[in-house]
């Protein structure tokens, strides 16, 4: 996650890497899931959390933050 660490996140839902120059567009949850990584929190911490915060079952949490941290590595972040 050293990646993620150097991810700068600004109230407008935009990640920003300052070393690769790449600026990300993001929605409230994915930033969200993003700051829980910034805090090396780990997938199933992190859909708890979720789970707890929305109205959502933890199965269709995993299938989406996995699929997030799965766009995270096509994009060299994770």
């Amino acid at each position: 996650m050293q990646t993620i660490d150097q991810l700068v996140l600004d109230e407008n839902n935009i990640a920003f890497h300052p070393m690769m120059g790449n600026s990300y567009k993001l929605n409230s949850v994915s930033k969200e899931i993003l700051l829980l990584l910034k805090l090396h929190k780990s997938k199933d911490d992190i859909i708890k959390e979720l789970a707890a915060k929305y109205d959502v079952r933890e199965n269709e949490l995993f299938i989406d933050v996995s699929d997030f941290m799965s766009k995270l590595k096509v994009y060299g972040l994770a």
